[in-house]
């Protein structure tokens, strides 16, 4: 008959399983620094549809009672320590002022700090802004490596958006869309967040079904949420979202951006079904970047 494993046997074997982990991290942090001399020379080398990427599939390989939450959030802060590693990465989020009284405004304040924290790793240098204009300037200027605003709504008063509707170098993308894990005890209640970086929008699966892509038209007069809409359809877009705003350099021209299900470029046929469903020719259709579906509570259940 066996031998019954006493307390002190079992936390031998849990030592040295945590070696064996601890092994496997220090011998994945080797081929990090073969990853960083193939980056060497690029500005910005996160890489979100990738970070997605590897989210997704050990997920969905996990099995057991671990949690997959706590699994998330694990590899959450191996990813967001590799990229410290390969070079500086900082975080910039809006803060709105808020009275005491203002509670929603507290809320938010406390929601998206967090949900940033959550995303990208306890000890990365995070700095707050009154302002989501300071916000995109720094990511632009480069002092930060990503910016955190809060997800567009139809009616915002002063819609940050609007200052990425540039096709110049530079310019900053949406790459990721928050929480992606779930939010910790619930901060943050209902509040999601878009993250912005100047890199190129990858898909972040095979097919593309998992992503979301946003798109601005440009045009001289302004269309119709219902006929953009429908005209969208027609291209075999599928509409999550739309706004309209004008352009703040030029006042004349209006600026509509939407969300659509799936990894879209700018170059793609669909893109032009859309301009000749419009019935008119838009100014410019442009990518606003997108961003990879969050993990799902069945998929982390």
């Amino acid at each position: 008959m066996a031998k019954k494993p006493s307390l002190d046997d079992l936390r031998r074997e849990i030592d040295a399983i945590d070696d064996q982990l601890h092994d496997l991290f220090m011998a994945r942090t080797e081929i990090v620094k073969q990853v960083r001399e193939v980056k060497r020379g690029q500005p910005v080398k996160i890489r979100p549809a990738r970070e997605d990427r590897i989210l997704y599939r050990l997920i969905e390989r996990h099995r057991g009672p671990f949690p997959k939450r706590e699994i998330a959030r694990i590899w959450r802060e191996v990813i967001v320590a590799t990229l410290s590693f390969e070079g500086p990465f900082s975080v910039a989020v809006h803060m709105p002022e808020s009275e005491p009284s203002q509670t929603q405004a507290d809320e938010r304040r406390t929601g998206l700090w967090n949900m940033a924290r959550d995303q990208y790793g306890s000890f990365t240098q995070m700095t707050g802004h009154v302002s989501r204009q300071r916000v995109i300037e720094a990511v632009k200027n480069q002092d930060v490596t990503v910016g955190v605003l809060p997800v567009p709504g139809r009616d915002d008063a002063d819609p940050w958006w609007v200052h990425l509707a540039s096709d110049m170098d530079g310019t900053p993308k949406v790459i990721a869309r928050l929480p992606f894990a779930g939010s910790p005890n619930g901060r943050g209640g209902d509040m999601q967040a878009l993250v912005i970086c100047p890199v190129m929008h990858e898909p972040s699966s095979d097919d593309g079904s998992r992503d979301r892509t946003y798109l601005i038209v440009e045009t001289d007069t302004e269309v119709g949420l219902d006929r953009l809409t429908a005209a969208m359809n027609k291209a075999d877009l599928n509409v999550c979202f739309s706004s309209v705003a004008q352009n703040p350099e030029v006042p004349s021209k209006w600026l509509h951006l939407v969300e659509v299900e799936g990894f879209v470029t700018e170059d793609e046929r669909r893109i032009g079904r859309l301009s000749e469903a419009l019935g008119e020719k838009p100014l410019r259709i442009l990518s606003m970047g997108g961003y990879g579906t969050a993990l799902t509570d069945k998929e982390l259940s």
